[in-house]
């Protein structure tokens, strides 16, 4: 599958929506609108994603392999099948000890609480 966002109404296995690049970190949109974005990104082992923060929520899901996520200064080793809510404006970080695949999904509107 190429980098573009994914044909709206065709079925697609979501593991396979991003492919592994030697020695890199390799991203495709899902979604990507002005309210928020569905990301599939692949990591090499060895590969980081450098400490930073948004100032949204930040659901990780894992479709492959085991990711090391940072949150603040917690260690948090996800498999896949389990996710985790990055809360905004913590500093997270992620460490690929063997190579993973995840989803990221960020919703930008309506971030007002409503519980």
């Amino acid at each position: 599958m190429n980098k573009e966002e994914i044909e709206r109404g065709d079925r697609f296995m979501l593991v396979d929506a991003v492919e592994y690049t030697t020695d890199s970190i390799t991203s495709r949109p899902i979604i990507k609108k002005l309210s928020g974005t569905v990301v599939a990104t692949a990591f090499n082992a060895g590969k980081n994603l450098l400490e930073g923060t948004s100032p949204f929520d930040t659901l990780i899901q894992i479709t492959e392999g085991t990711a090391q996520v940072f949150i603040e200064s917690r260690a948090i080793t996800l498999k896949v099948g389990e996710a985790i809510v990055i809360p905004a404006h913590m500093r997270s970080s992620m460490a690929a000890i063997a190579r993973f695949k995840m989803v990221t999904t960020i919703i930008k509107s309506g971030y007002e609480d409503v519980s």
